[in-house]
């Protein structure tokens, strides 16, 4: 009986590693981040603090809220890394000006380090585009904004 359970478990486990949509996300998560956060590691930053940075940058002052609704990132995780990334100088933050909250806002040393980082952002990029292929790269850039197009995902 247990030798037949155990081969049901297995044939369980083949099944969900063989399909498993997660894993396969993670895993390119794992390795594409790796690769920015190598090229970024001699500035001090990670590829998530870039992305911030960013968004940040992008945006003039925005509310952390805001952050993390755009990069679909946990408030915890946002929280910490923006002050890590305020001790550096790169953001400032200050209240709103219209009611409560803080709005995150980039500094002059923010703009000089999304300057040195260009170069080595473009040398990750074409790396994890070789990794992937063009058409991989491009695929993965039209499943993105599919996602990132129906907003925050209900869990």
């Amino acid at each position: 009986m247990a030798a037949k359970q155990k081969s049901g478990t297995r044939t369980i486990a083949a099944y969900i590693a063989g399909e498993c949509l997660a894993v396969r996300v993670r895993l390119l998560n794992r390795v594409v981040s790796g690769v920015y956060d190598q090229a970024l590691r001699p500035l001090g930053i990670t590829a998530g603090q870039m992305n911030i940075l960013v968004v940040v940058a992008n945006g003039g002052a925005v509310a952390p809220r805001e952050i993390a609704r755009l990069l679909h990132m946990e408030k915890s995780t946002l929280s910490r890394n923006v002050e890590r990334m305020r001790r550096q100088g790169w953001v400032d933050v200050s209240p709103g000006e219209a009611g409560p909250g803080l709005l995150v806002s980039i500094a002059p040393a923010g703009e000089a380090l999304l300057r040195d980082a260009q170069p080595r952002w473009q040398e990750a990029q074409a790396r994890v585009r070789e990794l992937l292929g063009a058409d991989g790269a491009d695929d993965l850039r039209r499943l993105a904004a599919r996602v990132w197009s129906q907003g925050p995902v209900q869990q």
